[in-house]
Parts: C-alpha cells; structure tokens; sequence
C-alpha cells in the first residue's frame, strides 16, 4: 500500500439524509485526493436504528434475539451502500462491505457482541485495487458455534458500536490515523448544550476519556476508547460539518503538569434505588446484586449505611430506563429477606469531575462538594476512583451544578502548558 492509511468513522447524524451523504462523500473524495488510502466505517442513517426497534416492537413485546441482529444491521448496510454510491457519482471508486465481508468476528452475545478478532484480508485487498472501503459499523459475524449457535451468524455491538468497528479496524489495519466525525467539533470541558463557557480540548488521555465516556459523555463509546488504549491507536474527534481542529485522544505526556480537572461528565439515565431497614448481616449484599446480575441489569453506585439495630439502609443506582425491571426482581427479594420495603428515585442525575491523578491531589473532593452547597445543590450519592469524583443530584439542579463546577475548577480557561493555541469556545 502506498500513502497512509486513514480509518474514518461517520455517525449517523452526518448521514441522515441524501444531501448529507453527498456532503460525507465530497469530505471522503477530498481526502482520497491527498493520496490517503481510506477506510470508511459509517453508522444507520439518523434514526434508523430507534425507528427498526419501535417497528420491531409493534410486532411483538419479546423479539428474538437473532432476528433482531439480522433486523437491526440493515441500517448500516443501506448507509455503506448509500455512500459507496454517492462516491461512484463523484468519479471515486468505492466498495461498501459487510462487518463479516471486513473480517470482523465476535462472541456468540446477540445485541451486545464483544469482537473477538478481525482479520481484515478483503479490505486491504481492495485498497490495493485502488478502492475506497465503506464499512458497515455496528456489526460482525459469530465466531465459532459458541452457545451452540452457528458460524455466520450476524450480531451487533450494542449502542456506538460503529465507534468499536472503526478503532477495531485501525489497531488490525496498523492505520496511521483513526478519525472519528461526529456533529461536535470535539471533546469539551463539559457539554457545551448546557455549560455557555465550554472549552474544546486539544489533546485528552486515554484514561480520562474513558471516564468521560463512562460517566455520560456521548461523544465517543466506551469500548471504542478501551481498544483505542489497549492497541495504541490515536483517535481524532472531528466535527462532519466544517472543518476545525478536533481533539486528539492519545497518551498525554503532560498529564501531570495540566489543570487536574480536565472535564465534567453528566448522566441523566439513572435512578436510586434504597433498600429500607435490611437485616445487617452475611450474605445480604449477594441476596440483593446477584439477582440483579442474573436479570442482566447494570448496578452503578452502591452506598451502605452504618447499621443499627441490627438493620441498615442500603443505596445504589441503575439506568433509569432499567429500574421497572429492577423493582420487579427486587420485590420478591425484599419480601424474602424481611427488609422494610423499596424505595426508588427516578429524577436523579450524575455529575462527575474527571482528571488523571484526583486521587492524589489534595483538596479537589472538598472543592467540588462546596461549590455544590454553595449553589444550593444537595448530595445524595458520592462515588470516586483513581480519575474521578461523581455525586448522585436532583436533576432538577444538573444544570446549576455543572455552571458551578465548571467555573470553580476554572475550565474555562486555556490550560498554560497546551500546545495548541485556545479552541473555540461553545456557540
């Protein structure tokens, strides 16, 4: 192959209809021009992907699992095809394949696969014919016959799977470069939706996007940064819509001279559960979360008070589109137990501070919990770990909490030690 090797991901929202796919393939053409060979992974076109699951439900409340896989990654397919047309208009030539036709294997896990390989014969093969590869995201092919299932199966990677595909196909590729276009320029300080004063960043670590992504920044998947680490893969954010300077997630050699707050994260998909006057003792911690576990449901933040009497509260969260089924699972445990009874809280939301190092820095939790009390924000849930601190709020308060924070730990305000000159701001 020769001229670098450049693997591109387009959201869903930069496809949404036949004027913007146009618009993707002249930014596709362009680049091609510079001699670059591409890899293109795209999403489904807008909301392709919600529209098939609601279609999907008006025919039945329990579709099955592989049908739904089968269902669900024809989105893709229409937008590589789509492109790859689009691309033939403008004198380019193009070949859309699938996530099984691009070599992409997984386990046996139907609307939530974990890739287990890519070997990407068929793509370098065509680039070497001189083609533009469109890859379908979102999607692989079963390995094996795990679970006693056969080979060729298709399945999907769960939400922001085509994140996965690209970071996936750059670290297989030993691409030169992995962008990733969205409809923000970037990663920001905080979103800038809700925070005036956001500022886009240059350059963020590995570690501290991860955190972004976990605690609610939808910017990029979580696995797709996990892979980006594990394999070394630089990932650029892009915005699809202008051309800008967008934000480079790789190792940051000045990790440790920077402002340690990098961003704030926020998440409004959740809910606090509270178990009431659960019997202090063995084994109650397991009668609880294993349950939950078995039902598939994500527990996020536990907290346990100081028991009395031999009875304590105990406290954690769950996505807030799960907690109908938690109540569910956790109503005959309750009973069996002999707690006081279940408790639940739909109108919460997290707010985290995120930085390499908070756990060695003195004096930030404090800061964050009194900017929060003097903006009149209480604290139901605090949760940290090596690169966070998060607390559970009323959503009702996200937005004065985030304004706070963000102007207490000054992120506004240009890092001295960045080596790029100040991005734009929100707006």
């Amino acid at each position: 192959m020769n001229g670098q090797l450049v693997v591109q991901k387009f959201g869903g929202s930069s496809l949404a209809e036949a004027g913007r796919i146009r618009h993707v393939a002249g930014r596709i053409a362009r680049a091609r021009a510079t001699g670059a060979n591409l890899v293109v992974v795209v999403s489904a076109m807008g909301d392709t992907t919600d529209e098939l699951l609601s279609l999907a439900a008006a025919i039945t409340d329990d579709p099955n699992p592989r049908e739904l896989d089968m269902l669900l990654a024809t989105g893709e397919h229409q937008s590589a095809t789509l492109v790859s047309m689009a691309l033939h208009a403008q004198g380019v030539n193009a070949i859309s394949l699938t996530g099984a036709q691009a070599g992409i294997t997984t386990d046996a896990s139907h609307g939530r696969a974990r890739i287990a390989n890519v070997e990407p014969r068929r793509v370098r093969a065509e680039i070497e014919q001189g083609n533009v590869v469109i890859v379908a995201g979102f999607q692989g092919q079963r390995l094996g016959s795990d679970a006693g299932g056969q080979p060729g199966e298709t399945t999907t990677l769960g939400r922001g799977g085509s994140d996965t595909t690209a970071v996936a196909l750059a670290a297989a590729l030993g691409a030169d470069r992995c962008q990733i276009f969205t409809d923000v320029r970037g990663i920001y300080t905080a979103d800038p939706r809700l925070v005036e004063d956001a500022r886009q960043l240059s350059v963020i670590g590995y570690e501290e996007m991860l955190e972004l992504a976990q605690q609610g920044a939808q910017v990029m998947q979580v696995r797709a940064v996990e892979l980006g680490w594990i394999n070394g893969v630089e990932i650029e954010v892009l915005s699809s819509f202008e051309d800008a300077p967008g934000t480079l997630i790789r190792e940051d050699p000045l990790v440790e001279q920077r402002n340690k707050v990098r961003g704030l994260a926020h998440d409004r998909n959740v809910a606090k559960v509270t178990l009431l006057a659960v019997p202090d003792r063995p084994g109650i911690a397991r009668s609880v979360f294993a349950p939950l576990a078995d039902a598939g449901i994500n527990v996020d933040m536990i907290v346990q008070n100081v028991g009395h009497d031999g009875a304590t509260d105990l406290s954690f969260t769950v996505p807030r589109a799960e907690l109908p089924r938690a109540e569910k699972v956790l109503a005959p445990v309750v009973a069996e137990m002999g707690a006081r009874g279940l408790s639940t809280d739909p109108t919460v939301a997290k707010v985290s501070i995120i930085g390499a190092g908070l756990h060695n820095a003195p004096g930030y939790a404090a800061r964050m919990f009194g900017t929060l009390a003097d903006a009149g924000v209480n604290i139901e849930m605090i949760s940290t770990s090596e690169v966070r601190i998060t607390c559970v709020i009323e959503e009702a308060s996200l937005k004065a909490a985030l304004d706070a924070l963000h102007g207490a730990f000054e992120l506004e305000r240009p890092d001295p030690v960045d080596t790029e000159a100040a991005l734009p701001r929100a707006g």
